[in-house]
This record gives structure tokens, C-alpha cells and sequence, in this order.
């Protein structure tokens, strides 16, 4: 029962992770397409990516990864012999949290205005999470050999 508890926990917080992570880029299309630094909107752009970075995307980050390696722990599986469908998921969630690490480097550029990259980038950049939950999912639900 417990594990069903963890596992409910777990797919809640990857939720409002993903959630994050398909917003935030799409906030920095937006903010991207903004002619002037420093103004009341450029700033208002900040606040709200940095809110949502460090008070939703990464608590939410942390609480799916704890619970994801508990659940390994208690579902039996070993990280040193993992099944190969967990070896991919895994391998897909490492890709996430780069992805994750590197908004955060993007956060930063636009706070300090210094951002090179244009809203077309971030629109492309966007859909990487798309094709990654997709990965994830498939990967959890049908246990490929």
C-alpha cells in the first residue's frame, strides 16, 4: 500500500515539474521577443520565470527524483542491474534535469541581460520535453524488453 502511496506522490510532483518545464520556455519566448531590457515588462518576465524556476520547477524537480529512487528501491530493482526499460527512463530523466539545469542558465541570462537566443530557439527548444515525456511514459507503461 505504501508503494502505491509513493508512486501517486511521485507522478504528482512529475506533473507540476513537466508543467513547469513546458511553461517556463514558452515564458521565455515571450520574453525573448521583448525590444527593451530593463523595462516594468522585462523585469515583470523575470519575477515570474524565477518564481516558477525555483519555487515550482525545482521543489517539484527534487520531490519526483527522491520519490523515483525510493520507488526503485522498494519495487525491487537495483540501480547496479536495472531492467533495460529503467535504464532508458533513467537515462531520459538525466536528459531532464540537464534540461532543467540549463533553464536555469537561461533564467540567469535574461536576468543579468544577457540573453542571446532568439524566440524561435525557445519555441523549438520548448518541444524537447514533449518527446521526452513521451519517452518516459511509453518506457514506464509498456516495460519494453
Amino acid at each position: 500500500m505504501m508503494v502505491l502511496w509513493i508512486k501517486a506522490f511521485h507522478i504528482i510532483a512529475m506533473v507540476a515539474w513537466f508543467a513547469g518545464l513546458f511553461y517556463l520556455p514558452r515564458l521565455f519566448v515571450y520574453h525573448a521577443d521583448l525590444k527593451t531590457t530593463g523595462s516594468e515588462e522585462y523585469n515583470r518576465f523575470c519575477t515570474m520565470e524565477r518564481r516558477l524556476f525555483y519555487g515550482i520547477m525545482t521543489p517539484s524537480a527534487l520531490v519526483t527524483l527522491f520519490l523515483g529512487t525510493g520507488l526503485v528501491h522498494m519495487m525491487g530493482y537495483s540501480f547496479s542491474a536495472p531492467p533495460q526499460w529503467l535504464t532508458w527512463k533513467l537515462a531520459l530523466v538525466a536528459g531532464l534535469v540537464l534540461y532543467h539545469i540549463y533553464c536555469g542558465i537561461l533564467l540567469k541570462n535574461f536576468k543579468n541581460n544577457q540573453n542571446t537566443k532568439s524566440a524561435l530557439f525557445f519555441r523549438i527548444y520548448n518541444e524537447i520535453t514533449v518527446f521526452i515525456l513521451i519517452g518516459i511514459v511509453l518506457l514506464v507503461v509498456l516495460k519494453p524488453n
